[in-house]
């Protein structure tokens, strides 16, 4: 049976992260882990990847709706709701230090991002990946199902052009992003973002830094290999150091 992940290595503290591109809060959730992780004193020892999710796997890579119209018909909410709803995560992003423009956002299909993430990981640049394509959709309103904006974008961040633009157009990472799928599905994720750590904690949602920070420090507990801890010396008994074991005087009588 194939483990869902790797568990850590000694001395390491894996925290495994399925997000979807086009969801407000993975990225607020992203920078929280970020200000936690600043806080951790083992954080040059924490390994984070990144998994797929879609929220919408059936989206079609170009929707012609506006991000207002569709929360509207998806919560039955009127026009003011939604705008409401949307300048409330907005200002919650600003405060993590996110410039959000709801209004620009380009809906669709995220299917081909995850594959271009999963292509940057190949190339160690995963996480700088998947920051510029956040950045590139909340801010920019950049299509996430544009091939062509998608290469520019990896160019950007030191993927080859090329090689991405390959990769995408066979379909190279496609298996990658729906074996990430089914492990959420088989460990029962069905909102981002969600966060593994160690192997062993799960956290739901874009939780405040001290939340995640004390999460942190506890999987690292847990996932490190208990202290040894020595009572008396070799000095108060016979021990062997070194090659050789010192033979005491035998009683005199």
């Amino acid at each position: 049976m194939t483990a869902l992940f790797s568990p850590s290595a000694p001395g390491q503290l894996r925290v495994d992260i399925w997000s979807d591109i086009a969801c407000p809060w993975c990225y607020i959730g992203k920078r929280r882990l970020e200000s936690a992780l600043a806080q951790f004193e083992h954080r040059d020892r924490v390994e984070v990847v990144w998994h797929s999710f879609e929220l919408d796997p059936t989206a079609p890579p170009v929707l012609d709706h506006t991000m207002g119209e569709v929360l509207a018909r998806k919560y039955g909410r009127s026009p003011g709701q939604v705008q409401a709803m949307m300048d409330q995560v907005t200002d919650v992003a600003a405060a993590e230090g996110l410039t959000y423009r709801f209004e620009q956002a380009r809906l669709g299909s995220t299917f081909l991002a995850h594959q271009l993430i999963h292509h940057a990981a190949a190339h160690g640049l995963q996480s700088v990946m998947k920051e510029r394509l956040l950045r590139a959709y909340f801010s920019e309103g950049a299509r996430m199902g544009d091939l062509e904006t998608l290469v520019g974008l990896a160019a950007e961040v030191g993927v080859d052009p090329a090689a991405a633009r390959t990769a995408l157009e066979e379909g190279r990472h496609a298996d990658a992003v729906r074996q990430d799928e089914l492990q959420a599905q088989a460990l029962g994720i069905s909102g981002v973002p969600f966060f593994v750590l160690g192997g062993k904690y799960g956290v739901s949602g874009a939780q405040d830094p001290q939340m995640l920070l004390g999460a942190l420090q506890q999987a690292w507990a847990e996932v490190q290999p208990p202290a040894l801890v020595t009572l008396g010396s070799a000095d108060d008994a016979g021990a062997c150091e070194d090659g050789a074991c010192a033979v005491p005087e035998p009683a005199a009588r």
